[in-house]
C-alpha cells in the first residue's frame, strides 16, 4: 500500500506573487495569479542543488488532508434547500455504519446528537481520477481518517460545538486488531472508527458523514472561492501550496485544498533572507498545526456561506449537486432529519461555535515501539485534560457519563482488579492502595506482559453495556496522564481492570474544589497528585497541547473588505 510517497511534481497550481510572472519570488504586489508550472519549476530548480545545498530527503510520513472543515457548512448546502428533497434522497450515498447511538431522550444530554465528520484519503473512491490528488492507479490507494472532526449539536440551547482529534493519537480499539493511531480505524471502515470513538474517547456517535476531494472542492467552487490573506510567504511541498508573497488571495477548490492539507509547512518569517522556499523553516506539530489552520479555515468559509449562499438560488444549487452525489452518510441520516437539523440551526453563526482540538501529549522519542511493531510518530491522550475538554463539548461536568447523560456510579458500586503493565516495582499494590482510599472495591491484583517502554494506562471493561462503561469511565476519571477506556477483557471478575501504564497518577482523596489541570505528566508509577520532577519516560513527551490554540504569524486568515489582514 503507498500514500503520497512523494510530492505531486507539476500537479498542484502555485499561488504566484505576480501577475504575468510566473513563480517569480518574493515579489510583494498583493494581486496574485495562478500558475500550473510553477510548483515543476520550483522542485526542478531544488532537485539540481549540489555541494552544500542538500538534496531534498525522501518523505517519511503521509501527506494527508482534512475535509472536517467543511462538515458544518456540508450540512447547510444539503439540507438548506428542502425543494431538492428527492433529488438528494436519489444522490446521496447511504452506508451502513453499526455502533451508532440512538438520540438521548433524558439525562443532561437529552436531545442532543454528534455528528462525526470524516474526510477521506481513499483516491479509488473517486468518480473521477485526478493526478492533482494522487492516482489509485499509481498505487496511492490507502485508507485513512486524517483528522476526525465531531460536531455536537444542541437544539435545546440552541448551540453548536466542534472537536477536532488528532490523527496520531494512539488508542486501543483503533482496530479489530489491537491498538493503532486512530486514523488507521478507517481502514476496516466506517463502524470501527465509531468503535474507537465511542470506545476510547466516551463520545456517542449519532450520525457519520464522509466527505473526499471532490466534495470539498465543489464547495468552495460552488461559491465562486474563498478569500485568505497569508501574513507571510509559505510553502508546502506534499500538499502543493505555495504562496510566494503576503497579500488576500482568493481560493478555488484545488488551491483550498492545499491549505488545508498543508501539515509539512515552511514559511517565510523576518529574517530569512533566501528565497528558496526548500530552506525556509519548518514549524513543528505539523498534525496540530493544520488542525489550528483548519479551523480558520472553517470560519472564513463559514463567512462565505453566510455571505454567497442559502440565499442565491444559482448557488444553491452549485452547492446541492455539487456535494451530494460525493457525500456519503450512515443510512439512519434521513434527508427530512437534515433538513430538520438545518431549520434547527440555520441562524447558528458558525464563526462563534466553539472550536475545540483534544488535548494530546505528544512523543519527543520517534517510532513508537508497541509489541515489537514501530508505529511512527504518536500522540498519547491527557487524561485530565481530555476529560475537561469532552465535557466542555457535550456541555456535561465530570459527575456525568458522557455515553448516556446520566450520574456516574460511586466508586463503592465499582469493583476493580489492578494489574501492573510496565514491571515497575510494587505499581499494582501502590495503584490498588490509591484506588481504595477513593472508594473502589479492588478485588485483585497480578502482572502482565509489557507492551513497550512508553505505555498507556488503560481502564478495560468487558461487556459492551452502558452500565460497564460507566464503571469504566469512572474509574477513568480517578486517573490522570496518558489513560484511556477500551473495550476488552478483565480479571478477578471484576467490573473494571486498570492495566497500568508508565505515565499516570491515581487522583488524591479530597473533597476540596478540582485540581487545576497539571501541566507536565506524573511520573512511571506515581500514585499521587503532588507535584514531582518528570520521569524520563514523562519527559519522553510534551506537555500537553491547548484546546484552543492562537494562529501563528505564518499561518492564514480570514481578509478585510479591503484586501488587508483580518483578525
Amino acid at each position: 500500500m503507498m500514500e503520497d510517497s512523494r510530492p505531486p511534481a507539476g500537479s498542484a497550481a502555485t499561488v504566484a506573487g505576480s501577475a504575468g510572472t510566473a513563480g517569480r519570488r518574493g515579489h510583494s504586489t498583493p494581486t496574485h495569479t495562478f500558475d500550473e508550472s510553477g510548483l515543476r519549476s520550483l522542485g526542478d530548480e531544488v532537485n539540481r542543488s549540489t555541494g552544500s545545498r542538500r538534496r531534498r530527503p525522501a518523505r517519511h510520513r503521509k501527506a494527508k488532508w482534512i475535509l472536517g472543515s467543511v462538515a458544518v457548512l456540508v450540512l447547510v448546502a444539503v439540507g438548506g434547500t428542502a425543494a431538492y428533497a428527492w433529488y438528494l434522497n436519489h444522490e446521496i450515498h447511504r452506508i451502513e455504519v453499526r455502533g451508532l447511538i440512538d438520540v438521548p431522550t433524558s439525562g443532561a444530554d437529552a436531545g442532543t446528537e454528534n455528528i462525526l465528520m470524516v474526510g477521506s484519503t481513499d483516491r479509488c473512491a473517486l468518480k473521477v481520477q485526478n493526478a492533482a490528488y494522487g492516482l489509485c492507479s499509481q498505487g496511492v490507494n490507502g485508507v485513512n481518517s486524517d483528522v476526525v472532526m465531531i460536531l455536537h449539536l444542541n437544539p435545546a440551547k440552541h448551540s453548536v460545538s466542534i472537536l477536532s482529534v488528532p490523527r496520531d493519537l494512539f488508542v486501543p480499539n483503533a482496530r479489530t486488531t489491537g491498538a493503532n493511531k486512530i486514523d488507521a480505524a478507517l481502514y476496516q471502515g466506517p463502524s470501527q472508527l465509531v468503535a474507537a470513538i465511542n470506545e476510547n474517547l466516551g463520545i456517542p456517535i449519532q450520525h457519520y458523514v464522509v466527505l473526499n476531494f471532490d466534495t470539498f472542492a465543489n464547495v468552495v467552487d460552488a461559491l465562486g472561492g474563498v478569500k485568505m490573506y497569508f501574513p507571510e510567504p509559505v510553502y508546502d511541498a506534499y500538499s502543493g501550496l505555495k504562496v510566494l508573497a503576503p497579500g488576500c488571495v482568493n481560493l478555488d477548490g484545488l488551491h483550498a485544498l492545499q491549505v488545508v492539507r498543508a501539515r509539512h509547512l515552511q514559511y517565510k518569517g523576518p529574517g530569512v533572507t533566501t528565497g528558496d522556499p526548500y530552506y525556509w523553516p519548518s514549524e513543528n506539530l505539523s498534525d496540530l498545526a493544520r488542525i489550528r489552520r483548519d479551523h480558520e479555515f472553517l470560519r472564513v468559509l463559514g463567512s462565505a456561506v453566510a455571505k454567497n449562499g442559502l440565499s442565491n438560488p444559482i448557488t444553491d444549487e452549485q452547492l446541492v449537486s455539487g456535494v451530494a452525489p460525493q457525500l456519503d452518510v450512515d443510512r439512519r441520516f434521513s434527508t427530512s432529519e437534515m433538513v430538520n437539523l438545518v431549520l434547527d440551526f440555520h441562524a447558528v453563526n458558525v464563526n462563534s461555535a466553539p472550536q475545540l482540538t483534544l488535548p494530546v501529549q505528544v512523543d519527543q522519542f520517534g517510532s513508537y515501539l508497541y509489541k515489537g511493531a514501530y508505529y511512527g510518530d504518536i500522540e498519547f491522550p491527557s487524561a485530565a485534560q481530555d476529560h475537561q475538554v469532552i465535557d466542555q463539548f457535550l456541555g456535561i461536568d465530570g459527575t456525568i457519563d458522557s455515553m448516556t447523560g446520566l450520574k456516574l456510579p460511586a466508586p463503592s458500586k465499582v469493583s476493580v482488579s489492578v494489574l501492573n503493565g510496565t514491571g515497575a516495582f510494587n505499581q499494582a499494590t501502590d495503584t490498588k492502595n490509591s484506588l481504595q482510599a477513593l472508594g473502589f472495591n479492588v478485588v485483585g491484583i497480578g502482572d502482565t506482559p509489557s507492551v513497550g517502554t512508553e505505555s498507556e494506562t488503560v481502564v478495560y471493561y468487558a461487556q459492551k453495556t452502558p452500565a460497564a462503561q460507566a464503571a469504566a469511565q469512572a474509574v477513568a476519571r480517578s486517573l490522570s496522564g496518558a489513560v484511556t477506556t477500551a473495550l476488552g477483557p478483565t480479571s478477578n471478575g471484576a467490573d473494571v481492570t486498570v492495566v497500568t501504564g508508565s505515565q499516570f497518577a491515581v487522583n488524591a482523596p479530597t473533597l476540596a474544589a478540582p485540581v487545576a489541570p497539571a501541566t507536565t505528566a506524573a511520573p512511571s508509577g506515581t500514585t499521587s497528585t503532588s507535584p514531582t520532577s518528570p520521569s524520563p519516560t514523562a519527559a519522553a513527551f510534551q506537555p500537553p497541547t491547548a484546546a484552543v490554540t492562537p494562529l501563528q504569524p505564518w499561518d492564514p486568515r480570514s481578509c478585510t473588505a479591503q484586501g488587508g489582514k483580518g483578525l
